[in-house]
């Protein structure tokens, strides 16, 4: 995952080409895919958005799926999200993944002119007009918040029948949410492992009532660092994580997690115990092999860079983690 976030005072022209650089090493050590998620109004970092970011990284690696993961789809209009995707699925040549999650930001809901009571009619209405203005020729659907008449998405994703769609969701409600509507849950990288077992047996159960399998692709997000040593890899990165929980919990993350695991402002040494991918190549691939084994998960977003973080070191970390790391991953399952 390329968060692009940055705090204030970065050279964003300079960041921008250190991002770029990151989309070019990723290819090349062959990843699967990259990731870009989405905030507005991200004070006190600095933050390039969404799908402009992923169109130029589309050129820059050619091999590299686009998961643009999360689209806060509750805050759109779906005739914008449907043609800006479908267009960057057309240019790429059949590579986006489409995220969607609610948001949970009250600045973002006021800023687009809504609000988080009305996130979840929203999402819901706007996905399924995505989905058929990507499928139908044209589009007659009145909700509360749109009307398309005879509306149309023109030119199709390269994907049929569409980009996949990965729900992202922290609570219960929303992992159901996510069953129903969805290819796949995109599990979050906030929740210790602990919370994120016992909701797996949440999606199993939706996934068993809706009668629908299991997906093909279940995809999970995670801060991951690796070092020679557990305490090297900590004593690195901390200064890095912290920043970012430290926003997160600024921003009231922690209100969209569910009871019981939603206090990001915890002491770090506390705040990192069963939640992140920390340590030695060794001890990292174990934790990923495990988390496959015992989830199912089988595409991990693996979040190597921090505000603050300087370039050398987020390629360093992409370099161990494709070659001392992923290799005992496949060799382990």
């Amino acid at each position: 995952m390329l968060r692009g976030q940055f705090e204030q005072g970065e050279d964003m022209t300079a960041r921008f080409g250190e991002l770029m650089e990151q989309v070019r090493r990723a290819d090349m050590l062959g990843y699967a895919s990259i990731t870009k998620g989405s905030h507005y109004s991200a004070y006190p970092l600095q933050d390039f958005q969404q799908l402009p970011f992923l169109a130029r990284a589309s050129a820059e690696g050619p091999n590299l799926r686009l998961n643009a993961g999360l689209v806060l789809l509750s805050l759109h209009k779906p005739q914008d999200i449907a043609e800006q995707l479908a267009s960057i699925d057309v240019m790429s040549g059949g590579r986006v993944i489409f995220g969607a999650g609610l948001g949970y930001r009250e600045v973002e809901f006021k800023a687009f002119g809504t609000t988080q009571s009305e996130r979840v009619k929203r999402f819901e209405e706007n996905l399924e007009a995505v989905k058929r203005l990507w499928t139908e020729e044209t589009v007659d659907m009145k909700t509360s918040h749109f009307e398309l008449m005879g509306a149309a998405c023109p030119m199709k994703p390269a994907q049929k029948p569409h980009p996949p769609i990965w729900i992202g969701a922290n609570s219960d409600p929303g992992i159901r949410r996510a069953a129903r509507l969805g290819d796949c849950w995109y599990i979050n990288p906030h929740n210790r492992l602990d919370t994120t077992y016992r909701q797996i047996e949440v999606y199993k159960r939706a996934l068993d009532e809706l009668d629908k399998p299991f997906p093909t692709e279940l995809p999970m997000r995670r801060e991951v660092f690796v070092a020679p040593t557990r305490e090297e890899a900590i004593r690195i990165c901390r200064p890095f994580l912290e920043i970012k929980y430290k926003v997160y919990h600024q921003w009231g993350q922690d209100k969209a997690m569910p009871e019981g695991d939603d206090n990001l402002g915890l002491d770090f040494e506390e705040l990192i115990r069963d939640r992140f991918l920390l340590g030695s190549p060794d001890e990292v691939a174990e934790q990923i092999i495990g988390l496959s084994r015992g989830l199912g998960v089988n595409h991990f977003i693996m979040s190597v860079q921090w505000p603050g973080m300087p370039q050398s070191l987020v390629l360093e970390t992409m370099h161990a983690l494709a070659e001392e790391v992923l290799p005992k991953v496949r060799q382990g399952m």
